[in-house]
């Protein structure tokens, strides 16, 4: 009897890029959320919301544990070297010396930016899956209305093994105009607790109008990274802030 063929299994690439994070402090979980990897020019860096490394709220700076914990470490489950659907869990301290931040703040807003990029220096068997920050990516056109999706783990929550879960949203205000005077802009998605440090992406499987050359129609699978989740307006609404893919190049960049 012949052996049926093993059928193909399809992953999206941003759900591999996504990765689950849970912030510890001496070893205990205080809370899970999502980050991804870029490359600066000192090598691989994590990428996250500052107030998931700090612990603390972005705005009041009250701790976000219900028991007041401030986590010291982050656990981050990697995709395997050459391996693609098998995972490794590597754990990065978030403190040195006299508890100074090993993170690095954007070098003009600091700590008003709600995102962070940690430098990465526990990489064995780890397969290095980054985000570009969108350089290069297709020019799909963005405006209010055109649909995203929010990669992350709700709830801490994975799709399978270490694959991430896609929530589907709308942006919300014009994305080349900042709002509140800040490189950010508004999507109304039905986001929650784990979700932020998520990439948002516009990723479009049959075709997209692009700006690059003109006005055209690209044809296949095409994916244009937008800039990190940071968590909604408040607790009533589905409104939720995304830091711009721009404002992450800055941050990147300066990393020396």
């Amino acid at each position: 009897m012949a052996v049926p063929p093993t059928p193909q299994v399809f992953i999206a690439e941003p759900s591999v890029k996504s990765l689950w994070i849970e912030l510890r402090v001496n070893g205990h979980a205080l809370s899970t959320g999502t980050g991804f990897l870029a490359i600066a020019p000192r090598g691989p860096v994590l990428i996250t919301n500052r107030h998931n490394v700090t612990g603390r709220h972005q705005q009041t700076e009250q701790p976000l544990a219900a028991n007041g914990g401030i986590p010291t470490e982050v656990a981050i489950i990697h995709n395997r070297a050459g391996q693609l659907g098998h995972w490794v869990l590597r754990v990065e301290p978030l403190q040195g010396r006299a508890r100074q931040p090993l993170w690095v703040e954007h070098p003009v807003l600091g700590a008003t930016a709600d995102f962070v990029a940690l430098p990465l220096t526990q990489l064995t068997d780890v397969e290095l899956r980054p985000y570009t920050l969108g350089v290069g990516d297709p020019d799909i056109v963005i405006a209010p209305g055109e649909v995203v999706s929010v990669v992350g783990f709700p709830f801490g929550m994975t799709a399978s093994g270490g694959l991430a879960i896609w929530a589907t949203g709308f942006v919300a205000t014009d994305p080349d105009i900042n709002y509140a005077n800040l490189p950010q802009f508004l999507i109304d998605c039905r986001s929650r607790q784990g979700q932020s440090g998520s990439a948002v992406i516009a990723y479009r499987t049959g075709g997209a109008i692009t700006t690059r050359q003109g006005i055209s129609l690209g044809g296949g699978t095409m994916t244009r990274f937008l800039g990190i989740y940071s968590g909604r307006v408040n607790p009533e609404s589905d409104l939720g802030f995304v830091w711009k893919a721009s404002a992450l190049q800055n941050l990147v960049a300066s990393i020396v």
